[in-house]
């Protein structure tokens, strides 16, 4: 159990960078970001999956759909909507919005578990979900009323679609750690490794297909996006290679090793380290400290995680 959480705890910092990348490149649509960042996944993948080409071999035909279906959707569709979502309506909040994901996938996985095994009563459930849901609320909170102050950043309509940008992204990646985890709880001979080099291997093809049917798209719509690399190349491909391999082979790796350790329920509450993660580098890119009403939410964010913990320790054990 241990060993879980601290993998969930490494994917989530890794995860956290996701959410700066579309801060630092501003000036480069979601869509973009999103197909960079997988066809860096695809190309890194490339070589562990020639080290580990005896048990990526032994992969069935179902494991390379199952794998496929969840870059489709974890992967390419998630972080479009994320990046998207974070351009038009700043970073914070969309984060929060995504940071609700610990509240429903725990809730949607205990709700269908995939075996009565990963289920646990929503007696014991109910008080951390609530915990991390009012921290939730009290960022959410804040971040609005600043984007009020700020005044004309951002229209209301660019506010609006970008939360409901968020909100897509929230379903995709409810969607994916559960079917990811039932997946290889089903299949315990996959090793974690190769299960993320997989994943890295399908996303190659469809990141490549995205990036140039947008290639196509723009030049025929004339965006004034200067593709493929933009305005910033050196950049633009720094950033791509330095997610790519950070937040999702790696980051995958940890989520792999986490899922196949924990249940369902309290490895989804643990993504509220991604959250946490962030917010930090959020603030940090900002050059200021979190008021009051955030830090208390992040003090019940933790708070939630470590009661969720505490709910399943006695089932594990």
């Amino acid at each position: 159990m241990l060993i879980g959480v601290l993998c969930a705890l490494g994917a989530g910092l890794l995860w956290g960078l996701v959410f700066v990348v579309p801060l630092m490149l501003g000036d480069y649509p979601g869509m973009v970001l999103s197909f960079g960042r997988y066809v860096a996944f695809g190309l890194i993948a490339l070589l562990p999956a020639w080290l580990d080409r005896k048990r990526m071999r032994a992969l069935s035909r179902a494991d390379w759909r199952r794998a496929l279906k969840l870059a489709l959707i974890g992967n390419l569709l998630y972080y479009a909507m994320l990046a998207s979502a974070i351009q038009m309506a700043g970073s914070p909040l969309p984060t929060m919005l995504i940071g609700t994901l610990p509240v429903a996938i725990a809730v949607f996985s205990n709700w269908s578990p995939g075996h009565p095994s990963e289920s646990v009563a929503w007696s014991r459930l109910a008080p951390s979900l609530l915990i991390i849901l009012t921290g939730l609320l009290l960022v959410n909170a804040s971040e609005l009323d600043a984007f009020r102050q700020a005044g004309g950043q951002r229209s209301l309509a660019d506010y609006v679609v970008g939360c409901l940008l968020a909100a897509g992204g929230v379903a995709a990646w409810t969607w994916y750690p559960v079917m990811n985890a039932r997946h290889l709880k089903a299949n315990p001979h996959i090793h974690s490794v190769t299960w993320a080099t997989a994943q890295g291997l399908v996303t190659l093809p469809l990141a490549l297909l995205g990036l140039f049917g947008y290639g196509a798209y723009a030049s025929i719509g004339q965006t004034g996006f200067d593709f493929p690399l933009g305005p910033q190349p050196l950049r633009f491909v720094g950033l791509m290679l330095l997610v790519g391999l950070t937040a999702s082979w790696l980051g995958t790796l940890l989520w792999n090793q986490a899922s196949q350790r924990l249940p369902t329920s309290l490895a989804g509450q643990l993504i509220v380290f991604e959250t946490l993660f962030a917010l930090l580098y959020a603030f940090i890119l900002r050059g200021a400290l979190p008021g009051a009403a955030i830090a208390g939410g992040i003090v019940l964010l933790c708070a939630g995680v470590l009661l969720g913990v505490r709910a399943f320790r006695h089932q594990l054990h």
